[in-house]
């Protein structure tokens, strides 16, 4: 694998993890790095912690946007001892990952101190092993919402100091208000700081910027019960009606298959409930969907938001909108079935070794899957849902749509 900067492995970047006792909590190593350097970077307050007496190096803060101007950074000062200070550990959340991206772990020397969610757990009593931790650092709030369930205990990174008030109004406005926040603050430091109180009560003033805040969650009795599990109540989707249903919706996302990492792209995006429940599974499934219709595309960009996964990319009508956009791993056809060259041109971009799957309620659209069948192999499924709904005094089953699905894997 290529990198994007070439370093000696000879003469390694030290990257050395500083908690907010500076100095005093480095270890021998992590000194004698700081002390032998010829260049140290790090933020202005990471700098500020190492005394002048002990570190005779140029000092070197990061600039902002930071990650475009690290590979000229670096390449500036190649060949020379350089030391890295990050936050704790370098590999949680920091610096040290995007470094090992650019110059590859050979060219690196880690030296960690405990994360801020080692400290955390460790002030709390939590389990690290059992402690989710999401990152809200330069991504949405939202984020959070897919890890909240009834008696589970969280970890938040915060992005600055107004992120717990914020955290907790969120909370209220979405059934967990009753839940049990603590912000800690300056972990590890001389002026490290706790503070609680429930979400619907939080009235503390912002505080450090340096926080994380521990969630321990309680749902409010009428709070809609929304797991990572696909086929979510319809109700949750705003819009015009436009969306595959529940039942038929958990069945898709099955015959999908998502995997951590991968890459689906959702044709005809109605509501967003495909790709939405796509990235839901896991935080690192990623979606694109299509949508022709400008408004339902600002609904699927509301629904993903508030359903805890706002990175859902929407663009336009396929395959209009298929160039220079990355090859999926999976793909849902739920709409433009019957496009001309709308399923030749998702073959086409589709993965070796990816999944397709498209769903069908017309007869000239079941047709088209039988035909594609016999083609391309796969497998042919028909749904039919019932729904019990009152009839005069009684109940009586209403029958859903009937539903036909071609699920096919793309050969190596």
């Amino acid at each position: 694998m290529t990198r994007p900067v070439s370093w000696p492995a000879e003469r390694p970047i030290v990257v050395a993890g500083i908690g907010a006792d500076g100095w005093d909590g480095l270890g021998g190593p992590a000194r004698r790095a700081v002390a032998d350097a010829q260049v140290l970077f790090g933020s202005p307050r990471q700098l500020a912690l190492i005394p002048d007496s002990e570190c005779v190096a140029e000092r070197v803060a990061w600039p902002s946007p930071l990650v475009p101007a690290l590979p000229g950074l670096l390449n500036q000062h190649a060949g020379l001892r350089v030391c890295v200070l990050a936050s704790g550990d370098p590999m949680f959340y920091g610096i040290g990952v995007t470094l090992e991206r650019l110059v590859g772990a050979a060219a690196l020397r880690v030296l960690p101190q405990p994360s801020s969610a080692s400290l955390a757990c460790a002030r709390l009593g939590w389990s690290l092993a059992q402690t989710p931790v999401v990152s809200v650092v330069g991504r949405r709030l939202e984020t959070v919402l897919p890890e909240l369930s009834a008696g589970r205990k969280i970890l938040v990174l915060s992005e600055d100091e107004h992120t717990p008030a914020r955290l907790a109004e969120m909370l209220s406005r979405n059934g967990f208000g009753d839940s049990h926040l603590t912000v800690l603050e300056q972990l590890g430091g001389p002026e490290e700081l706790l503070a609680a109180a429930s979400a619907a009560n939080w009235q503390r003033a912002a505080g450090n910027p340096l926080n994380i805040v521990a969630i321990d969650c309680v749902a409010d009795r009428t709070a809609t019960r929304l797991t990572r599990l696909p086929g979510l109540p319809d109700a949750v989707y705003a819009g015009d009606g436009q969306l595959t249903k529940c039942e038929i919706r958990a069945l898709t996302l099955t015959a999908l298959a998502p995997v951590p990492g991968e890459l689906l792209w959702d044709i005809g995006g109605g509501s967003g409930t495909i790709a939405i429940e796509w990235c839901r599974t896991h935080p690192a499934c990623r979606a694109l969907t299509f949508e022709r219709v400008e408004s339902r595309r600002k609904q699927i960009t509301e629904n993903a938001a508030a359903l805890g996964v706002p990175a859902v990319d929407v663009h336009g009508a396929a395959p209009d909108s298929f160039a220079d956009l990355p090859d999926p791993d999976a793909i849902f056809l739920g709409g433009g079935l019957t496009q001309q060259g709308m399923f030749d041109a998702c073959w086409n971009r589709l993965s070796r070794g990816g999944r397709l799957v498209a769903n069908s309620v017309t007869v000239e659209s079941d047709a088209l899957l039988t035909a594609l069948a016999a083609e391309y192999g796969g497998a042919l499924r028909k749904f039919q849902v019932y729904r019990a709904e009152p009839l005069g005094g009684f109940t009586a089953w209403r029958p859903q749509l009937p539903v036909t699905q071609w699920s096919v894997v793309k050969p190596l």
